[in-house]
């Protein structure tokens, strides 16, 4: 059966976040910084226009953002990650067959509905993402995930296009123009760790690499090369991947504000990250077996230190209580008085579904207090959900708030937070 993907992208994501309550930035150059305020994670295309590269160290451009008005803020994911859940609703009523690829990208599959004009469809999805949400969108359609990416990033870069470009009605000749265009080091999967080895070979463009023979790109990249080639060719190898995939692993880490020694500001990151991951947990009705928690100082300063320690949980679970005891006491064991640490890591693994909990050979694990716990902790959830998040929380998280990253210029949290709804004042 012959499929048809859209990949619908949104354009300059972070920063169209900022403007959808800015609208007073719509012209003038944003960019959005990272963590701590460190580096430049996206910018406007008016940004880009003054060459403010990604990734761009905020105290090497700081003359540069003085002198042209640049407008900066520091990232504000929880606004991000709200304004992406309610695009992702908006196109599920479009077709329950999509694939959330990442916070501002998501495949469609459109092969079982009755689109006669793909071209215009994309166009009416486009200006409803921006009317409906806000978010401005580009939109690809093609018979595989690697030509709708490439049609997406076509379809933002030509205003022509009005948001959407369909490659499934594309003359040949025109597609080939579009590839040529196309560095191979943007094809999706290639990037700059496989492009070396393609460019050693000749291959410097998409139409090079779609011309190329299966069995070299093979030979030069594994199975992923001959699979790139069928893709650009219209043969789907890259089926749309489940939504609701089962989690392997689940990790927070924070690069903390300013380097510590204090034992009280990590037991704080430490209780804080396990919070953020049981919370994750349970929402995704799942308990942890192992754990891994680490704690590491700055890579960039002499003596660099990484410490991790490997934790079974007497009981699988997701109860933020037990779980930021037990790490707790094994980050009191690899913790260095002398040490300024730099960040800190906790990793779930060992996923297993609640249906699937089994006491041991001797009883030492017990089902019933497992489903207390739950219980408990619906509460506790239930309660922070109405009334706001954090609103209810474990005293260790309060022991100290130095370890939280800096973000000076973040926007308010319009959409998550009642204290920071925004207001209209009508005159």
């Amino acid at each position: 059966m012959s499929t048809t993907f859209a990949l619908i992208d949104c354009n300059n994501f972070f920063v169209s976040c900022e403007r959808l309550f800015r609208p007073d930035l719509a012209t003038r150059p944003v960019v959005v910084l990272s963590s701590n305020d460190g580096c430049v994670i996206a910018r406007s295309n008016e940004a880009k226009a003054l060459d403010i590269p990604m990734g761009a160290p905020v105290f090497k451009y700081r003359q540069i953002f003085r002198d042209n008005a640049v407008v900066i803020f520091s990232a504000n994911f929880e606004l991000y990650g709200d304004i992406s859940t309610r695009i992702a609703r908006l196109l599920t009523r479009v077709t329950p067959q999509i694939e959330i690829y990442s916070v501002d990208e998501s495949f469609l599959d459109l092969s079982q509905l009755n689109i006669p004009d793909y071209g215009s469809w994309g166009r009416q999805i486009s200006q409803r993402v921006l009317s409906e949400v806000g978010i401005p969108v580009s939109i690809g359609i093609a018979a595989s995930k690697t030509l709708a990416k490439l049609a997406s990033e076509r379809a933002k870069r030509d205003p022509r296009l009005a948001g959407a470009l369909d490659l499934t009605t594309t003359p040949v000749e025109q597609r080939q123009r579009i590839f040529q265009d196309i560095p191979i080091q943007d094809v999706w999967g290639i990037g700059w760790r496989l492009a070396p080895k393609l460019k050693a070979v000749g291959i410097q463009t998409a139409l090079q690499l779609s011309q190329m023979s299966p069995q070299l790109a093979k030979q030069l990249v594994g199975i992923h090369g001959r699979q790139l080639v069928s893709e650009l060719n219209g043969l789907s190898c890259y089926p749309l991947e489940p939504t609701h995939k089962p989690r392997q692993s689940i990790m927070r880490g924070r690069t903390f504000g300013e380097d510590t020694t204090d034992p009280l500001v990590i037991e704080a990151a430490i209780a804080s990250l396990t919070a953020r991951a049981c919370l994750q947990l349970r929402r995704a009705n799942l308990l942890a077996g192992n754990v891994v928690v680490s704690l590491s100082t700055n890579r960039h300063k002499p003596g660099y230190n990484h410490q991790s320690s490997y934790v079974t949980l007497p009981m699988p679970g997701a109860d933020t209580g037990l779980i930021t005891a037990e790490l707790q006491r094994h980050v009191a064991g690899m913790f260095n008085p002398r040490a300024a640490y730099h960040r800190a890591n906790v990793l779930f693994y060992n996923l297993i579904s609640p249906a699937t909990l089994q006491t041991d050979l001797f009883g030492t694990l017990s089902v019933a207090d497992s489903d207390h716990s739950q219980r408990r902790l619906q509460a506790f959830d239930a309660i922070n959900q109405r009334h706001g998040a954090g609103i209810i929380r474990y005293a260790a998280e309060d022991l100290s708030r130095a370890w939280q990253p800096k973000h000076d210029l973040r926007s308010p949290r319009y959409t998550t937070n009642w204290q920071e709804l925004p207001t209209a004042q009508v005159s």
